[in-house]
């Protein structure tokens, strides 16, 4: 049997020279912010070479697009082009808004 990891998501995402460091995070159940929101606590991080970090990418996206065109998952517009979109997953879609905007789960490595 193999291990597997479950993550709410990715933190951050480091490049140093060839080698890309991508953080996996969880939230956690007793921990929360100021905002009452859970707090993100480090679980594992995937290292991978320039290439394998690039294909990697490659793969998701093609993942993506196959839940978007399954309607699983859509794709929310941005207000800016400058910021990247996010996907909203069926869950989401008919939720109500937050009462916070929340920042997109990008790192800082890549604005």
């Amino acid at each position: 049997m193999h291990a597997e990891i479950y993550t709410d998501g990715v933190d951050e995402i480091t490049v140093g020279g060839s080698i890309v460091r991508v953080d996996l995070v969880s939230l956690s159940p007793t921990e929360r912010d100021d905002n009452n929101a859970p707090k993100k606590v480090f679980r594992q991080r995937l290292i991978f070479s320039v290439e394998a970090f690039a294909n990697s990418v490659e793969v998701m996206q093609n993942a993506l697009q196959g839940l978007v065109d399954a309607g699983a998952i859509r794709r929310a517009r941005s207000a800016s082009t400058t910021e990247p979109s996010h996907v909203v997953s069926s869950l989401e879609r008919d939720r109500p808004a937050p009462n916070a905007a929340r920042p997109p789960n990008v790192s800082t490595n890549f604005r």
